[in-house]
């Protein structure tokens, strides 16, 4: 049986003494994580979990987030990550669609579920994972912990449900993806072979634990009995300090995070020659970043990972062979790379037919690491999945070596700074204001975070708005990463198709082609 708690309990039995975690202050062994993740399922079990159940968790990344990354599937839960960039009613409608039984939550987000609680009827228990005063109606984690039973392992593996990654639908709405051990399993398996990591490794862990991309790292790393590092947030100068003193060698990033590294004016003060392996996402790098980022990590072989929740979510890696401007391998930059061992892609047409290499239509994904489908939405999975094909809503093109390139998005998502955009969500708070008749919201490119919010209106006759006032409305109702950095107004009617439809490819071809 494929269980994701195997990693641990292989973890404690070779490296028992090893170095799992490094969080601030505290150190803990593999032995003392697979012990802690025992008793917080026991815990969890006290509590009355049930299998199947699921447990969210809001919370910054921390060792004890790793620790519930396998907790809750030994206690025979379903894990379900609630991103910390959403805003309040965003949360509520994760945790309602799930349907929480339990809700795990850090110190700076206790204050946010105050806000939405008397909505939070469903769920039956609230835990702190704090270290200060005990909130009225919470358990503390670590208080349970300290004097509970270690639990035997629920047993749960294979088709069972792992985790329920939440990401926003194009239609605006939260669609959870299910992910279950086998999945997960192979896909941590095919990824630790495509970025050559060992237990030798050490990784700093940056990329928000939320996500499937920042979880798949935590269970890898466990996978091998590697060490995490996991400070709570990203930060440049923090980053340049664990890596030196801890002498870190993987730094998993997305590129902003990455560019931010590259351009911080404290860089060279740094003794940064124990990375070994940059791996980055969410956009291909651009040649300059390249160049900066080999001159101050001049040891490290630098991989590109493509893929999506749905997917795995790793689906293809562009090695550091392709990271070059020069010589036989050169030319791949702007690839995505190649699938992983295990993975098929196929280039298909709107009808299902696959075209040729060259030709460009929605990328379409098989493979044992493929999610099986979104949570309760029988009628999202028989679009999104047709013919034992994941549909990505990407579209791109395969050339002559099997390199994958994207090179838009069918569904017109935005991916700015790592995160998701989908811009009917964004423009339907727009339209909520009563002075705007019509909107767009496009992806822009954006130096700092590959993309970046770009919202088209105009307004009703005889009616004003500011970009300002609009922006204000936005910030209020959505996360930060969701509000457009500009608002550009138009006299004119936007540009629609036969069909009615706004043509939003035809409102980002200035922008593209560098008119604005």
């Amino acid at each position: 049986m494929r269980s994701l708690t195997q990693f641990v309990e292989r973890a404690a039995s070779i490296q028992r003494h090893g170095t799992a975690t490094i969080c601030g202050d505290r150190r803990r062994t593999w032995s003392e994580v697979l012990d802690r993740v025992r008793r917080a399922a026991g815990m969890l079990r006290e509590l009355g979990l049930a299998p199947g159940e699921r447990v969210a968790i809001l919370a910054p990344n921390s060792d004890t987030y790793l620790e519930y990354l396998f907790a809750v599937a030994w206690a025979g839960g379903v894990i379900v990550p609630i991103n910390t960039r959403l805003a309040p009613p965003e949360m509520l409608g994760c945790l309602e669609d799930c349907g929480a039984q339990m809700l795990a939550v850090a110190d700076p987000f206790v204050a946010v579920v105050g806000g939405i609680r008397e909505r939070l009827g469903h769920l039956r228990q609230f835990i702190y994972l704090g270290q200060g005063r005990v909130p009225d109606a919470y358990v503390s984690h670590e208080e349970r912990i300290a004097s509970q039973r270690p639990a035997e392992n629920a047993g749960r593996g294979d088709n069972d449900l792992y985790a329920l990654f939440y990401t926003s639908g194009t239609s605006g709405t939260a669609k959870g993806v299910m992910i279950n051990h086998q999945g997960m399993f192979v896909n941590v398996l095919q990824w630790i072979a495509a970025v050559r990591v060992t237990c030798q490794d050490r990784f700093l862990i940056v990329p928000p634990m939320f996500h499937a991309a920042g979880a798949e790292n935590s269970l890898a790393l466990a996978a091998l009995a590697a060490t995490a590092c996991i400070p709570p947030a990203f930060d440049a100068l923090e980053s340049f300090r664990l890596i030196e003193n801890e002498q870190l060698t993987n730094l998993p990033l997305v590129v902003p995070m990455l560019d931010r590294l590259v351009k911080h004016p404290q860089i060279e003060r740094f003794d940064l020659s124990s990375i070994d392996k940059i791996t980055y996402g969410a956009s291909p790098i651009h040649a300059d970043l390249l160049k900066r980022a080999m001159a101050a990590f001049p040891g490290a072989r630098f991989f590109q990972i493509f893929g999506q929740t749905e997917g795995g979510p790793a689906v293809t890696c562009l090695a550091p062979e392709y990271h070059v401007s020069e010589g036989p391998c050169a030319g791949k930059l702007q690839s995505a790379g190649t699938p992983l061992i295990g993975v098929d892609i196929a280039i298909l047409d709107e009808h299902g037919r696959r075209l040729a290499g060259g030709e460009t239509g929605e990328i379409c994904i098989r493979g044992a690491g493929v999610a099986p489908g979104y949570w309760m939405q029988p009628e999202l999975n028989e679009t999104a999945y047709v013919d034992g094909w994941l549909r990505s809503g990407d579209a791109g093109h395969l050339d002559e070596d099997g390199f994958l390139y994207i090179s838009d998005r069918v569904k017109d998502m935005i991916i700015s700074g790592g995160e998701n955009v989908y811009p009917a969500e964004v423009e339907r708070v727009l339209l909520g204001h009563d002075a705007i008749e019509e909107c767009a919201v496009i992806g822009i490119p954006s130096a700092q975070w590959g993309e970046q919010v770009h919202a088209i209106v105009r307004c009703k006759a005889g009616r004003t708005a500011s970009a300002g006032e609009l922006i204000a409305r936005c910030r209020e109702r959505l996360a930060g990463y969701k509000t457009p950095r500009r608002v550009e107004f138009r006299q004119q009617p936007l540009p629609r198709g036969a069909t009615g439809k706004i043509l939003k490819r035809a409102l980002r071809s200035p922008y593209r082609e560098g008119g604005g």
